[in-house]
């Protein structure tokens, strides 16, 4: 009886989970799934669109070859660039995140007002609306100009590192916008620290310092890992990223590939944050 017992409850577990991600899946599957199945058959195809229809002719792995050996600006000339961005943009947002969530889960007047405007950009803020924002000059931080960082920057570390640095200096507000959803997620696993962990460690003498990286650091881990996949798929999408205005239908199989090598590189840096998660996890443990 209580196999059975146990495998109802283990089966009532599993059509409830369904039952949740069903709505993401029929949508999936009835609106995601043959596009990009279609993309990337049609990346192996040379492709021709015209008014009446659209003609394919079966080439193999031609437009791959082309873009990763033989014509380096599809990819390595605007995409190199792009993450070295990343490099700093995705600690600097966590980290952005991560401090402010600690301060808005303290208790103080506004709180709520305050959550609410650090989320708002979130929502107001369409990749349509920072491009304008970029184009205009926004975003930028008014002493990069009034002391010359950008000059210092230049003056101290080569050209492959410091154009990156000094442009996600000229946006760091903008940047800064998009930690919205990583504060609500982090503000969440904060919620989850019992307060009695840090009565118990104040009782003990710890102070605000040690209690950060001894209780809230160590417990906000999966938290961290979660928004850093969150941060390195948003920023792989970010309206500055040059890949995604590659799209021509005159040349849509060679762009097809080029966006199908731009997801290996996704799956790439993914696969980093898991194995580093992972053994994070297991140290831990041990």
């Amino acid at each position: 009886m209580n196999r059975k017992a146990r495998l109802r409850s283990s089966l009532i577990e599993y059509l409830e989970g369904t039952l949740f991600i069903a709505p993401w899946l029929i949508g999936f599957i009835f609106f995601m799934a043959f596009p990009i199945g279609y993309s990337l058959f049609m990346s192996f195809q040379d492709v021709t669109i015209t008014a009446t229809k659209t003609t394919t002719r079966y080439i193999g792995w031609t437009h791959y070859k082309y873009i990763l050996f033989e014509n380096g600006s599809l990819l390595y000339n605007q995409l190199l660039p792009f993450l070295r961005q990343a490099l700093f943009m995705i600690p600097i947002i966590v980290i952005f995140a991560l401090l402010i969530a600690i301060i808005l889960n303290q208790k103080f007047p506004g709180r709520t007002f305050f959550r609410a405007i650090f989320f708002l950009p979130v929502i107001l803020a369409t990749g349509e609306v920072v491009k304008e924002f970029l184009t205009q000059g926004e975003g930028d931080l008014g002493f990069m100009s009034k002391f010359n960082i950008s000059g210092l920057i230049q003056a101290n570390l080569s050209a492959t590192w410091s154009d990156p640095l000094i442009s996600i200096l000229n946006s760091f507000v903008l940047i800064l916008w998009y930690s919205g959803v990583q504060i609500m997620i982090f503000l969440g696993g904060r919620q989850t620290i019992s307060n009695s962990a840090y009565e118990a460690a104040r009782i003990d003498g710890a102070g605000p310092w040690e209690t950060f990286w001894k209780i809230t650091l160590p417990a906000m881990t999966p938290f961290i890992f979660l928004n850093l996949i969150y941060t390195v798929v948003d920023l792989f999408t970010f309206p500055t990223n040059p890949i995604l205005s590659k799209v021509r239908e005159s040349e849509y199989g060679q762009y097809s590939a080029l966006f199908w090598i731009y997801f290996m590189i996704i799956a790439f840096f993914l696969a980093i944050l898991f194995i580093i998660f992972a053994r994070v996890t297991k140290s831990h443990r041990a």
